[in-house]
C-alpha cells in the first residue's frame, strides 16, 4: 500500500508539472532553449535506459515461471511492441495541427498567433491532445513506480520535465486569446490531471486480476510506451529547442545518471 501511495503521488506531481510550463510562459520574456534541449534529452535518456535495462528484463522475469524462459521473452517483446502500438494509435487520432509539442517557445508562439478565436481553439485542442497523451503516460509512471520504488523518482522527474513545454503549448495561446493568466494556467493544469487519472483508472481496472503474468505484460507495454515517447516526442522536441548535440549530451547524461542510481541501489 505504501508503494501504491508513493506511485500515485509521483504520478500526480509529474502530470501537474504542466503548471510549471504556464509559469515559465507568463513570467519569463525568453525561454532558455539550450537548457530545455538538454533537459528533454536527459528525460529521454532516463526513460530509454530504464525501459531497456529494468522494465523489459523485469517483464520477462515475471513471465518466466508461467511460460518458461524462451516464451517469456517472446511475450515480453510482444507486449513491448504492443505498448508502442497503443501510444502510436493515440498519436495518430490527434490532429497533427494541434500536436502538443509543435510550439517551441512562448515568444515563437506569440509571433505565430492570429485571431482570438483561432488562439482559443488552438489552446483548447492542444490541452485535449495533451490530456489524451498523458493518460497512458500516467499509467506508465505508476506501473514503473510499483515495480521498483528506487526508479520511481527519476522516471517521475523525466515525465515532469517532458510536461513543462506541454504546459507552455497550452497556456500561451489561451493567454493571448483571453488576456487571463489564471484561465490559461487552469487549462494547462487540467491537461496534466489525466496523468494521475490514467494511473487511478488503470489501478482500479487491473487490481482484481494482478498477478505475475499481468505484471509482466504491463511492464513490457510500459517500456514500449516510454521508448516511443522518447523517440517520437522528447528527442525531436529537444532538437528543435537547441543544437543537435545538446539533445544527445542530455540523452547520454540521463542514461549515465540512471545507470549510477540503479547501481547504488543494488
Amino acid at each position: 500500500m505504501h508503494n501504491v501511495l508513493l506511485a500515485f503521488l509521483l504520478t500526480a506531481m509529474a502530470g501537474l508539472s504542466t503548471g510549471i510550463g504556464s509559469c515559465i510562459a507568463f513570467f519569463t520574456r525568453r525561454t532558455n532553449t539550450k537548457f530545455l534541449s538538454v533537459s528533454l534529452g536527459f528525460s529521454a535518456g532516463v526513460m530509454i535506459y530504464v525501459s531497456m535495462m529494468e522494465l523489459l528484463p523485469g517483464a520477462a522475469e515475471y513471465l518466466t515461471p508461467s511460460f518458461g524462459v524462451k516464451n517469456a521473452n517472446l511475450f515480453a517483446f510482444l507486449s513491448f511492441f504492443g505498448g508502442m502500438g497503443v501510444i502510436a494509435l493515440i498519436d495518430k487520432v490527434i490532429p497533427e495541427d494541434e500536436n502538443p509539442h509543435s510550439v517551441t517557445s512562448p515568444e515563437h508562439a506569440a509571433q505565430a498567433m492570429s485571431s482570438e478565436h483561432q488562439l482559443m481553439r488552438t489552446g483548447v485542442l492542444t490541452a485535449l491532445a495533451i490530456a489524451i497523451h498523458n493518460f497512458p503516460e500516467g499509467l506508465a509512471t505508476f506501473v514503473s513506480a510499483l515495480q521498483e520504488p528506487t526508479i520511481a523518482i527519476p522516471i517521475a522527474a523525466a515525465i515532469a520535465i517532458h510536461n513543462i513545454p506541454e504546459g507552455i503549448a497550452v497556456s500561451v495561446p489561451i493567454y493571448y486569446a483571453t488576456g487571463s493568466r489564471r484561465r490559461a494556467f487552469w487549462y494547462s493544469f487540467a491537461s496534466g490531471l489525466s496523468e494521475p487519472l490514467g494511473a487511478l483508472i488503470g489501478y482500479l481496472l487491473l487490481r482484481p486480476w494482478v498477478n505475475d503474468t499481468v505484471s509482466g505484460i504491463l511492464f513490457g507495454a510500459v517500456a514500449g510506451i516510454m521508448v516511443f515517447i522518447s523517440f517520437d516526442e522528447l528527442l525531436p522536441s529537444a532538437r528543435e529547442y537547441g543544437e543537435h548535440h545538446l539533445s544527445i549530451y542530455g540523452l547520454i547524461a540521463g542514461m549515465f545518471v540512471m545507470a549510477v542510481s540503479l547501481w547504488l541501489f543494488l
